[in-house]
């Protein structure tokens, strides 16, 4: 018999008081559980009537039979407590790696379904990828953008599947350019637009290296009001132009970022490296301030998430 019981009470615990946060704030999709026992390493969302189970590696050694009766005695209290049905639950290990793990299939298909955050809604999908289409870490700094966008040209890098547009769009935002790289999260953002009811003659979808787009876009003389820079800590893609690596190229990236926005403009610069240092002389040349401690949503139990700034030209 596998003791879960301190999992299962912390579990219950979460639960009781994020539920009722979650319909409070409009959301379908919350963390639930985040590393919160040594024990049971494991990160839990719910979607909807669905569950993400990302288990970490921490290279413990455990008998094949052992961890098969752990791992299920863990679901089985997932769903005891929050009423989902084992078969709704995704399962997912999730190493220490480099590379664009956003963009790296799992080998299943799974099915994609809506959620509903703050009044967006969005497509996602809990088996196909290693990430599900929408952050929730940024939950916070997408109302943020929302509240800021009426009448703004809004410019949104590493766009993932667009949400970040989607919010801008809700606010007011007159117009956007939404950049990535992938095929798949074009499309993916073109149907969360949709979804959204986007007029995508205003809004529009380009794909392309974010460092080819930042001097074609300096080139051809284009600027923006609000501009929301997110980029993956590392990124090995073939189609890049060079490796992403967020520490060495953070120069490179804000500053061409600043070149297309406005005297009266916003910069959101994010990232998820935790031993990412903001460079000196970006604090040196522009208005800077960290805003971390607002961004990281209430049901994240790791403040460490990700780091966000939000810079400005100097007054």
């Amino acid at each position: 018999m596998v003791d879960v019981s301190a999992f299962t009470g912390r579990l219950a615990k979460n639960y009781k008081h994020y539920s009722k946060w979650a319909r409070r704030n409009g959301l379908d999709a919350w963390r639930l559980y985040d590393r919160d026992v040594p024990q049971f390493p494991l990160i839990i969302d719910l979607y909807g009537n669905r569950i993400h189970l990302q288990e970490y590696d921490t290279g413990w050694q455990i008998e094949d039979a052992d961890y098969q009766a752990w791992i299920a005695a863990v679901q089985q209290a997932i769903c005891d407590v929050t009423g989902v049905p084992l078969w709704q639950i995704s399962l997912k290990t999730r190493r220490r790696q480099k590379g664009e793990s956003q963009y790296e299939k799992t080998g299943r298909e799974g099915e994609d379904f809506i959620v509903e955050e703050q009044g967006q809604r969005f497509w996602v999908n809990l088996d196909a990828y290693l990430d599900t289409g929408l952050f929730l870490d940024h939950r916070n700094t997408r109302r943020r953008v929302r509240d800021e966008a009426a009448g703004k040209r809004f410019l949104n890098l590493f766009a993932y599947t667009g949400s970040f547009t989607c919010y801008a769009a809700s606010g007011g935002a007159v117009s956007s350019e939404t950049v990535d790289l992938s095929n798949t999260y074009q499309a993916w953002s073109r149907r969360n637009f949709e979804l959204n009811g986007l007029d995508l003659a205003k809004h529009v979808l380009i794909r392309d290296d974010v460092f080819q787009y930042l001097e074609d876009a300096w080139v051809a003389g284009k600027q923006f009001d609000l501009i929301v820079m997110d980029p993956p800590s590392f990124s090995n893609s073939k189609k890049m132009m060079d490796e992403l690596d967020v520490q060495r190229d953070q120069l490179k990236l804000v500053d061409g970022a600043m070149r297309l926005l406005a005297p009266d403009g916003v910069l959101y610069f994010s990232n998820n490296l935790r031993s990412f240092t903001l460079d000196e002389r970006l604090v040196a040349d522009y208005a800077v301030r960290d805003i971390s401690a607002q961004s990281v949503p209430e049901d994240f139990r790791n403040k460490k998430i990700h780091q966000c700034w939000r810079i400005t030209h100097q007054s």
